[in-house]
């Protein structure tokens, strides 16, 4: 009699499906035991009414780490408190471990560290004694092998903003040890995957073709095998200007290595970048984590235009140790280099977090709380989107560091409603604010950082006019709590403006700051109120 299987995706927002689940799926289902799967996003309660003979939830990011209570406190629900039957793997529960398994509430649920590259009964740490479902499967083929049961989608109405895609990888691991990465603890050492050709080949037969090619490696130019990647990419269908052919129409492909490539490597040789210009990829991805990578990170990207590539992303990792003027800096190289190629560069600024922190509140030794509030504002503003043109960076971010830090220590109303304030029926009150901020010397914006960093009051402004210092307390009104009911005053004025002038809120795709959502980064939490709060 087949079992009842249930897959748990938390109900955090990400971009890409769950590739882990999605190869248990195909392990337990009808191409493998002939289980009963059913996959949901969240807590379902519709599933409390079946009994399920083992549930399985994946995790991602461990400053997920409440939507991910959230669904193991369901799962016990769901088993009737018997953990036995309750498995938790992923990113997450792989980087916070001992967290996980430490709760007395889950005692006796596993929580897998890593892959599931060994047997499916040792991965899964499954008790042959007791007699555990497929407890004695010690000889087959790892899950982590498996082809990925794309069936499964269809069972939520989630949707995942990149899905008509083969997702895999070429490689495992990385070279790199990098302090504030999580790969090294996750995958190991860098090294090749089996065949890449079977697994695209295997969803291929069983779900179709697919248009795009999703890699996720980690640094797959420091694969020893890198040409030979590349070859096979382009015999699997996807060189330069590939197109597929669907209903009649031919549509372009594209590869992606959504992890990134690295500079460090691509500078050394023209070689990476002219064997990359080979295949159809969209953009190219290159990290750009700190100042140090400046040479590296620029030599790429000429190499890159050199040979055609000239739509590229980056990330750009901050708030690690970084500084506000290092971040700055990285961003305007960006600007220079578009004007000075005539290329296309978006740069997408990843707040780092320590990756066995439950929450997105930690603060770099040279951030402060109110800055990376302002900066995250910012980015809510442009979608998350540093664009390399001129006139889209200078209005968002400023045209010098000096300029830049003036923004940072704006109050929040002004920079979320920055061009209300510094164009329309707010001018006036703009005005005033810069008038007084202007006057303060560096002692009075020390004090005035203290205020906004060190309290928690959301009415900033009554907390400036208790100050001692009599530039802070002229101050103290701009800083007020706005009221919702004012702001959103505010941006229905803002609306009419927009129709009167012929403006639309929505993003052209001839807008230069536009990026399809297949080619944005994976959800950074911009409008999470965990961050907004942190």
């Amino acid at each position: 009699m087949p079992s009842n299987i249930l897959l748990i995706e938390p109900g955090y927002p990400n971009k890409y499906p769950p590739l882990g689940l999605m190869k248990i799926a195909q392990y337990h289902g009808p191409n493998g035991k002939n289980d009963n799967v059913r996959f949901i996003k969240g807590e379902d309660r519709r599933v409390l009414d079946t009994h399920w003979d083992r549930v399985y939830i994946t995790t991602l990011f461990s400053f997920e780490f409440a939507r991910i209570t959230n669904a193991i406190d369901f799962a016990l629900q769901v088993v009737n408190g018997d953990t036995d039957r309750i498995f938790v793997g992923g990113i997450a529960a792989s980087l916070m471990h001992e967290r996980f398994s430490s709760e007395p509430r889950w005692r006796g649920i596993r929580f897998i560290k890593g892959l599931l590259n060994k047997s499916p009964a040792a991965s899964l740490q499954l008790d042959s004694f007791s007699g555990e479902l497929y407890a004695d499967d010690i000889a087959g083929l790892p899950i982590e092998d498996h082809i990925p049961d794309y069936s499964i989608l269809d069972q939520i109405d989630y949707e995942y903003p990149v899905i008509d895609a083969y997702f895999g990888y070429a490689s495992r691991g990385c070279v790199r040890k990098c302090k504030f990465c999580g790969v090294p603890k996750l995958e190991g050492m860098q090294r090749d995957v089996e065949s890449l050709s079977d697994i695209i080949n295997g969803i291929e037969r069983q779900y179709g073709a697919k248009k795009d090619l999703v890699l996720m490696d980690n640094n797959v130019v420091a694969s020893n095998r890198f040409k030979e990647i590349m070859a096979e990419i382009r015999d699997l269908g996807f060189a330069k200007d590939a197109k597929l052919k669907r209903n009649g129409r031919a549509v372009a492909r594209r590869v992606d290595f959504n992890q990134g490539v690295d500079a460090r490597i691509l500078c050394k040789d023209p070689m990476f970048l002219r064997e990359l210009s080979t295949i159809c990829i969209r953009p190219l991805r290159i990290a750009f984590d700190h100042a140090g990578l400046r040479k590296p990170y620029e030599q790429a990207i000429r190499y890159a235009h050199e040979f055609g590539l000239n739509e590229l992303s980056n990330y750009m990792l901050y708030n690690f140790y970084d500084s506000p003027q290092d971040l700055f800096d990285r961003m305007w190289l960006n600007v220079s280099i578009n004007e000075e190629l005539g290329i296309r560069i978006f740069s997408f600024p990843m707040r780092y977090q320590p990756t066995d922190r439950p929450d997105r509140g930690h603060i770099g030794v040279k951030w402060n709380r109110y800055w990376l509030r302002s900066f995250q504002i910012i980015l809510q503003a442009t979608h998350g989107i540093v664009s390399g043109s001129p006139d889209f960076f200078k209005h968002a971010f400023g045209d010098s560091f000096e300029e830049f830090e003036n923004i940072l220590y704006m109050p929040h109303t002004y920079i979320r409603n920055r061009t209300w304030f510094s164009t329309h029926g707010g001018k006036p009150e703009l005005e005033s604010f810069r008038a007084r901020f202007f006057k303060l010397t560096d002692q009075d914006r020390c004090d005035l950082l203290s205020v906004l960093t060190e309290h928690r009051n959301p009415d900033l402004g009554a907390e400036l006019a208790r100050s001692q210092n009599a530039k802070l307390r002229d101050l103290a009104p701009h800083y007020r709590k706005v009221p919702v009911a004012e702001e959103r005053t505010i941006w229905e004025k803002m609306k009419e403006v927009q129709y009167a002038q012929g403006e639309f809120s929505r993003q052209d795709t001839e807008d230069p700051a536009f990026v399809p959502d297949d080619e944005r980064v994976e959800d950074a939490g911009l409008n999470d109120p965990v961050m907004i709060e942190a």
